[in-house]
């Protein structure tokens, strides 16, 4: 019989030890998630995005088998939301759900960013796309892009619009909007899309570049004008309303896409648990209904398509922050 000596057994034992703890790492790698996963959003409740993460919220739970928490933070045109996913453990339990304005246009609006788009996260997935339009509220009496260029200039820079923010896709666009069309606009900002449109249907100010989603009801009810669709299409939902370039001013689409992204570093395993279930969302007839609903084009690819739309809107739309002198005090 072949006998051990208690030296030998536990040499065995360690090395027994060793060559399974790289295993049950991997177990557990695999068996991700084992808890809530929080998803920061950098943009208030009844945001665009807002909606959007609610909606693939509840699902990405039902596939992962564990909570998806919704996390607002609208500070600073996202910038604390995503820095703080950039800082965070690359261990799946925070991610972002990252928009242009903070993946493309921040590193021109700041002078110290505290993240870098291109080296702190993770690309995992693009979401969906926005169309935006401007609007306007009856209290102008603007109903036509005509009309609102005409209002400009004849009043100065006096004629106001609300924004979700400084340097946020829906003030980067009035801007852009008023370079091409030669005018001066007043610039109100406020703490998210949510509040900024309920300051055009009030009239405190007199337009701005909303999001399509949240303005659909309220165009539809006839609380606000809708003028023109930032795009190179018209929306499904307003056939009558054209796009800028057909109401004529040629100005060129603006971005607005989604993309889940986490701290750099992530394991590949862990995104791929995470792909799979959030395709399997983006699938599911129920949510491509209402992503329709809400006009919100779903994107398709991965973490490169991404990683690559990221990087050519970061060069376009810094450059065309730093000409026209945008800055973040």
């Amino acid at each position: 019989m072949l006998t051990l000596s208690r030296r030998g057994l536990l040499a065995t034992l360690a090395l027994a030890g060793a060559g399974l703890a790289p295993f049950s790492q991997a177990m557990a790698q695999d068996a991700w998630p084992t808890r809530a996963v929080k998803l920061v959003v950098p943009q208030g409740p009844g945001s665009g995005s807002d909606v959007l993460a609610r909606l693939l919220s509840d699902r990405l739970a039902r596939g992962l088998g564990h909570p998806v928490v919704v996390e607002n933070n609208p500070a600073a045109n996202g910038l604390v939301a995503l820095s703080g996913v950039a800082k965070a453990a690359p261990d799946g339990y925070t991610l972002g759900l990252a928009g242009v304005s903070q993946m493309a246009f921040n590193p021109a609006l700041y002078k110290d960013l505290p993240y870098n788009p291109a080296k702190d996260f993770t690309y995992i997935a693009p979401v969906a796309d926005t169309p935006f339009a401007l609007v306007t509220s009856n209290k102008s009496g603007i109903k036509t892009l005509a009309q609102f260029i005409e209002q400009a200039r004849k009043n100065g820079g006096t004629l106001t619009f609300g924004s979700a923010g400084i340097g946020n896709s829906t003030h980067i666009a009035m801007e852009l909007i008023a370079s091409i069309a030669g005018v001066k606009l007043m610039h109100v900002p406020y703490r998210g899309s949510a509040a900024a449109l309920t300051a055009v249907l009030s009239g405190e100010v007199d337009a701005m570049v909303s999001v399509v989603g949240p303005a659909l009801p309220q165009v539809q009810a006839g609380k606000v004008n809708a003028l023109a669709v930032l795009g190179e299409t018209r929306v499904p939902q307003w056939p009558q309303v054209p796009t800028i370039k057909e109401a004529g001013l040629n100005v060129p689409a603006m971005p607005g896409w989604y993309a889940i992204v986490g701290p750099a570093g992530m394991d590949t395993k862990i995104v791929a648990i995470f792909n799979k279930a959030l395709q399997q969302v983006m699938t599911d007839p129920a949510v491509k209904t209402r992503l329709a609903e809400l006009s919100l084009p779903a994107l398709q690819g991965g973490d490169a398509e991404i990683r690559q739309r990221a990087s050519a809107d970061l060069a376009y739309w810094s450059d065309f922050i730093r000409k026209n002198n945008i800055r973040v005090e």
